[in-house]
């Protein structure tokens, strides 16, 4: 690992990224420019000390994981990504393959949905970015290892043992789950994450086992969903599906419609998530 080189790229790409460019306030009493390291550090979900360790060149070596978390953080575009691979000593994610990363135009188009539950995760569900009001929706996925934050465990085998989607849309949801996974894993072969995540549901989840049997095979695409919140109730949402297959993700948004019960819900969500940010 190039401690010295790496130190440098993330004071200089820290420093060239505004507030505003991720959703935070620009306050009044910053003396340099661009984020904190504190700001980084949380946006990355990693202590404020392991960070500042990394910026003095004299923190231990990141994961893959945490790399990919600070690309994303940063902004970093795909070269810089690399970049920032090649700088610990790791291969850079292969384009076509499923990746950690986030395009910044993405993550950009992220922030514009803050209204709304909106997330992008991987094809092999692996959750990378979301917004708050997402959050507020199902679960707090800041608090999940990175195991475990993944759409299919969270709806086979959700934390709380509560189910999010109403009784009468759990089978179709259920099997377009399975049937999308069927489709990832057997699309990412070198990907061991996925007969991984497979051998969990099938442990944890009768459901799931029953239905990977039937062998089904599917790419989920859009659909009404009828999500129950513990403190609304029920709010029945549309959800759109957008695939970035260069990526190998996936930008999932849920709206409702315009002066519809469900509108209002979101309305309230949207406070839940804002406080639940303001935390």
């Amino acid at each position: 690992m190039d401690a010295p080189s790496l130190a440098d790229f993330l004071r200089r790409r820290r420093a060239a990224l505004q507030p505003d460019a991720v959703g935070l306030p620009a306050g009044r009493r910053r003396r340099t420019p661009g984020l904190r390291r504190e700001e980084v550090a949380a946006l990355t979900g990693m202590s404020c000390d392991y960070y500042t360790r990394l910026e003095q060149a004299r923190g231990p070596r990141p994961s893959r994981q945490l790399l990919a978390a600070l690309a994303r953080a940063l902004r970093l575009t795909d070269d810089e990504r690399d970049h920032l691979f090649h700088l610990v000593g790791e291969e850079a994610p292969r384009l076509g393959m499923t990746s950690d990363h986030v395009r910044p135009g993405v993550l950009r188009m992220l922030d514009r949905l803050r209204d709304l539950p909106a997330s992008v995760f991987d094809d092999l569900g692996y959750i990378l970015a979301w917004t708050p009001v997402a959050a507020a929706l199902g679960s707090d996925y800041s608090e999940l290892a990175d195991a475990d934050r993944n759409v299919h465990l969270l709806f086979f085998c959700p934390p709380s043992g509560r189910p999010r989607l109403a009784v009468r849309d759990r089978e179709a949801n259920a099997r377009s789950h399975v049937a999308d996974l069927r489709l990832a894993v057997a699309a990412h072969p070198g990907d061991r994450r996925g007969p991984e995540l497979v051998r969990r549901l099938r442990a944890g989840s009768p459901e799931f086992a029953r239905l990977w049997e039937e062998h089904e095979v599917t790419v989920r695409r859009s659909m009404t969903k009828t999500f129950v919140h513990p403190e609304i109730g029920e709010i029945e949402l549309a959800c759109e599906m957008f695939h970035l297959p260069e990526a190998g993700q996936k930008l999932i948004v849920h709206s409702a419609a315009p002066g519809s019960s469900a509108e209002q819900a979101l309305e309230l969500l949207r406070v839940l998530g804002t406080q639940t940010t303001a935390v």
